[in-house]
């Protein structure tokens, strides 16, 4: 009766993706990357009116390619610049002087009035700063950090306008993001404050350098082309202690919102064969360090962050010169414009399913009325016109992924023989097409 994952998947994956991902051009991938670099610098606090360089200039740049990109969408895309006055503040030393931080953003609305509220973010930093991070006049190019994130956001905008998906798609390019994350914080917060439904967010930084090599505990020194680290929580950053008794009761640390997104783009990556595979880190981020869906996340978002496999430090934050015969800079000669091209196919073809699935089910859980050794599961029927059905997720405690799913019809409770103790439990619902909803974890109640 319990089909393994994979086999289901291949069976019922509609394939939809193959003309978006075949649309991602490396082409405009290197084009963006190398006006980006033009700029000479991008700093949070560089000039703002000079035509050609700083700040200024390259989010007006953006402004006008999202305005043209707008202009195939059938009227569903707006554009904007998004700005925040920040006043001077011990809170933000990096900004000593308070600043205007603007963001760029284009909404593509979705076709669907049930699902048009539910809202889908793909994010890239365009500011950079060189070796000092205080420096706002020195070159300070940052082509893999963060030009590469933000050409996949462009990409993804470019490919997925032309497409009616029924939930909302928002490309955000955020500002200060090396002053703290502050662009993205101001634009989460204030969507939480506005009561925006944000279902997933896909943070690209540093996706643009893939050839550094990494220490592989079995395998010594390799490097891989064909992969990308997707980082995501395992604990809201949010989480009350309330919240937080709650998930040690049901055991659910590794089972987060963030961490169900990371989940579904594994399950993408395999569906639509594509050639950037996510390997996921359960990590916020990096050790010790952050990036922009951390601001979301705070927020009580979901939200995941692409890295390249591995970093060079002498090409991440550091001023552009020659040290020993050894090139010093984060430069567009080290960006691999294909690499990116294949990181943003595999952010469109998630936000298409993501888009174009059903919204996840409410109210997943374990019935534990009486003591008995096996599963009940129940949920809420979906509100959405578009729901066919539901399929209940397990896996072992010890499985980063889901193992296998079993086809619940149209029904909103599942009962098995299993135990509740070996396993986690989800459901995720789906559509006539074949499209996933994410999982939503089962918790624990009475009836």
């Amino acid at each position: 009766m319990i089909a393994t994952l994979a086999a289901l998947l291949v069976l019922s994956a509609p394939g939809p993706a193959d003309d978006i991902v075949a649309a991602i051009s490396p082409e405009h991938c290197r084009r963006t990357v190398d006006t980006l670099c033009s700029f000479g610098t991008r700093h949070t606090l560089s000039v703002t009116d000079d035509p050609t360089r700083g700040i200024g200039a390259a989010r007006n740049w953006l402004k006008s390619e999202f305005d043209e990109i707008a202009k195939t969408s059938g009227g569903r895309m707006t554009v904007s610049l998004e700005s925040f006055d920040v006043p001077k503040s011990a809170a933000l030393p990096r900004l000593p002087g308070g600043a205007t931080i603007v963001n760029v953003v284009a909404v593509l609305e979705g076709t669907s009035e049930t699902a048009r509220q539910r809202r889908y973010y793909v994010v890239g930093h365009y500011d950079t700063i060189n070796g000092d991070r205080m420096d706002p006049n020195g070159d300070a190019p940052g082509a893999n950090d963060d030009a590469s994130g933000t050409a996949v956001v462009m990409e993804c905008a470019r490919v997925l306008a032309k497409h009616p998906l029924e939930a909302t798609v928002v490309f955000l390019c955020t500002a200060a993001e090396e002053q703290g994350l502050v662009g993205a914080k101001l634009h989460a917060e204030a969507a939480a404050t506005r009561g925006d439904v944000i279902s997933g967010v896909l943070s690209n930084d540093i996706v643009g350098d893939p050839g550094v090599q990494y220490f592989d505990m079995k395998n010594g020194w390799s490097e891989s082309r064909n992969h990308v680290r997707l980082f995501s929580e395992g604990l809201p950053r949010n989480t009350s202690a309330a919240e937080l008794a709650e998930i040690r009761k049901l055991g659910q640390e590794g089972d987060s919102a963030s961490r169900q997104l990371a989940r579904y783009i594994f399950d993408i990556a395999e569906i639509e064969s594509l050639p950037v595979r996510p390997v996921p880190i359960f990590r916020f981020d990096r050790f010790l360090r952050g990036g922009d869906h951390m601001a979301f996340n705070e927020a009580g978002f979901a939200g995941v962050r692409f890295t390249v496999p591995a970093e060079d430090y002498s090409r991440q934050h550091q001023n552009v010169t020659e040290k020993d015969g050894k090139p010093y800079g984060d430069v567009a000669a080290f960006v691999d414009a294909g690499y990116v091209a294949d990181v943003a196919k595999l952010n469109a073809a998630t936000l298409f399913h993501l888009a174009s699935a059903p919204a996840a089910p409410k109210r997943v859980r374990m019935v534990t009325a009486k003591l008995e050794p096996g599963t009940t599961i129940r949920w809420e029927k979906s509100l959405e016109p578009d729901a066919a059905g539901y399929e209940v997720m397990w896996r072992k405690t010890t499985s980063p992924t889901w193992e296998g799913a079993v086809d619940a019809a149209d029904a909103t409770e599942w009962t098995s023989e299993a135990s509740k103790d070996n396993y986690f439990f989800g459901v995720r619902a789906y559509d006539a097409a074949g499209f996933r909803s994410l999982v939503t974890f089962a918790g624990a109640a009475a009836e």
